[in-house]
């Protein structure tokens, strides 16, 4: 049972899937942050709601660079501690692994090599 639960895990599927639902999640930080500092102040601006302040300026850059940077560091976390240390694992892996048996000639090579034996041989 651990060994199938160790095959399940080592896929390239199931570690590409979680990191993907990971950088999705901290993309979706990105996009809120660009939505409430860029999109809704100008929506404000243009009359859509009244509370905007305007003393400040109706841009939170802030927001925005802040969330780009919590995405930035999240998506570095992701790749050294999942990504990095899987790629490694899985070479090793590979390197490990023994090497496939040649595959057996085809009934056309082998009678040519039969032919070409048989002339040598005159």
């Amino acid at each position: 049972m651990l060994s199938e639960f160790k095959q399940f895990i080592l896929k390239g599927d199931v570690v590409s899937l979680s990191t993907g639902v990971l950088i999705g999640a901290a993309f979706g930080k990105v996009v809120d942050g660009f939505t409430g500092g860029i999109v809704k102040p100008l929506l404000g601006a243009m009359g859509g709601d009244p509370n905007i302040s305007l003393k400040a300026g109706i841009f939170d850059l802030g927001m925005v660079i802040n969330a780009i940077i919590a995405f930035l560091i999240t998506a570095a976390v992701i790749f050294f501690v999942i990504v990095k240390p899987y790629n490694m694992l899985m070479a090793r892996v590979k390197r490990d692994a023994p090497a496939p048996a040649p595959a057996a000639p085809s009934a056309e090579v082998l009678l040519l090599t039969e032919i070409r034996d048989s002339l040598k041989n005159r």
